[in-house]
């Protein structure tokens, strides 16, 4: 069995095939990037477009790299975790990379986290309640997180910092 065999189940908020019920979210340095590749397509050209890209000269916004993904750079200041939000995505697979700064990424199964908004097709996200764990993410930090994952991005380490973000966003093909 090969790990990019997997695919996401909606109605089951996993990846599936025999006994495996689901993945978890990857967290790794982009100088492994490569390691990961073996995820799938659409995971290893995220993780290309991340190792190859200077983001230092990339304009904030959307940016199509193809084959249904785009990457979405950001510029920001973390703030306190009382004001951030838990949040989870149906339609894509977020690859999170940290360019520049540090901030703390909230991690919770779906199961450990109840609705507070519904989901909004348009926009593929709904927020959640409830409680995590968090990882360092400093620069060149990569966080691979799937449908599954309730993730609490841009927290503050010590204070508020300026972060530049790139998501690049991968469909999930639901055969």
């Amino acid at each position: 069995m090969r790990i990019a065999d997997f695919r996401f189940d909606v109605e089951k908020r996993g990846f599936h095939e025999g006994n495996v019920e689901s993945r978890d979210m990857v967290v790794d340095g982009i100088s492994h990037a490569s390691l990961y590749y073996a995820l799938g397509s659409g995971i290893e050209a995220a993780l290309r477009y991340l190792e190859d890209a200077d983001f230092s000269k990339t304009e904030p916004g959307r940016h199509d790299i193809g084959g249904g993904r785009f990457a979405i750079v950001q510029d920001y200041q973390t703030a306190p975790r009382e004001e951030k939000r838990w949040e989870a995505h149906r339609k894509y697979i977020d690859v999170q990379y940290v360019a520049s700064g540090a901030e703390l990424m909230g991690y919770a199964g779906m199961e450990a986290a109840r609705v507070v908004e519904d989901y909004d097709e348009s926009k593929d996200v709904m927020f959640l309640a409830g409680d995590g764990s968090f990882v360092m993410a400093r620069t060149g930090t990569f966080v691979i997180l799937f449908p599954h994952d309730a993730h609490m991005p841009g927290v503050a380490v010590d204070g508020p910092e300026a972060v530049r973000k790139v998501v690049v966003k991968i469909p999930v093909a639901v055969e």
